[in-house]
């Protein structure tokens, strides 16, 4: 995720910027995007006015990269947890399931904004999740070969929306430090595991706020995460 083009500022809620922001999703989850002949993504470009790539298809795992003015990105993710949410409700026809799951999206941005987003004592994860009613979850580990992480965020499509709001305007408050290695999904070889499909192998520490972050990282960092918000908040 880019957050440093900026334009003119951060203005209330620091929504008057262009973002640039990734998504992680399983190979199903980009057909239902790009639709039939690729009318759905069309519409979704069209009616949004956001740009949204999609990387190529020789990986089960794709980066959606979404691009805009921030009400234009917020718009676009509104069109893109509707459209999970009809899947899901689709799904459930003529199933035995009678709890509807959640819409699930996965946001990828660098590790060193990852402090910033989750606060001190897990203060400001707890806010977003509170104030929007959706759960957040940072993971515990780097994306394979990369400076990134993944940020999971479920609820209702208006929940998803408020939320990405909530973090753009963290991690336009706080850019990230140093380079960035992007996470870029290789394709499957041999049975070779990938990020969607196998859970985390490492051991993290979660707080009723839906969010995890390794117990070594808490303790290395915790002089930076109860730093001044004046100074920056390191996070490897």
């Amino acid at each position: 995720m880019n957050m440093n083009e900026k334009e003119g500022g951060v203005c209330e809620g620091g929504l008057n910027v262009t973002l640039t922001i990734r998504l992680l999703m399983h190979g199903k989850e980009v057909g239902s995007i790009i639709g039939k002949k690729g009318e759905t993504v069309k519409k979704m470009r069209e009616e949004s006015g956001a740009r949204i790539n999609i990387s190529d298809g020789s990986s089960p795992e794709r980066i959606v990269t979404i691009t805009g003015p921030s009400e234009v990105i917020f718009k676009a993710f509104a069109m893109i947890a509707e459209k999970f949410e009809e899947d899901i409700l689709a799904s459930m026809i003529n199933s035995t399931v009678t709890s509807r799951p959640p819409v699930t999206l996965r946001l990828v941005f660098p590790a060193s904004q990852c402090g910033s987003l989750i606060g001190k004592g897990g203060s400001k994860i707890k806010e977003i999740r509170e104030s929007t009613g959706a759960q957040v979850q940072v993971a515990g580990d780097l994306l394979p070969d990369s400076t990134e992480r993944a940020v999971t965020i479920s609820g209702t499509p208006h929940a998803i929306t408020q939320c990405v709001k909530h973090i753009c305007t963290v991690m336009l408050e706080s850019p990230p430090k140093g380079a960035t290695i992007p996470y870029r999904p290789k394709p499957a070889a041999g049975g070779s595991h990938t990020v969607l499909s196998q859970p985390h192998t490492a051991s993290a520490f979660a707080i009723p706020g839906q969010f995890a972050i390794p117990p070594q990282d808490i303790i290395s960092h915790q002089s930076s995460v109860w730093r001044p918000p004046s100074q920056p908040v390191l996070m490897s």
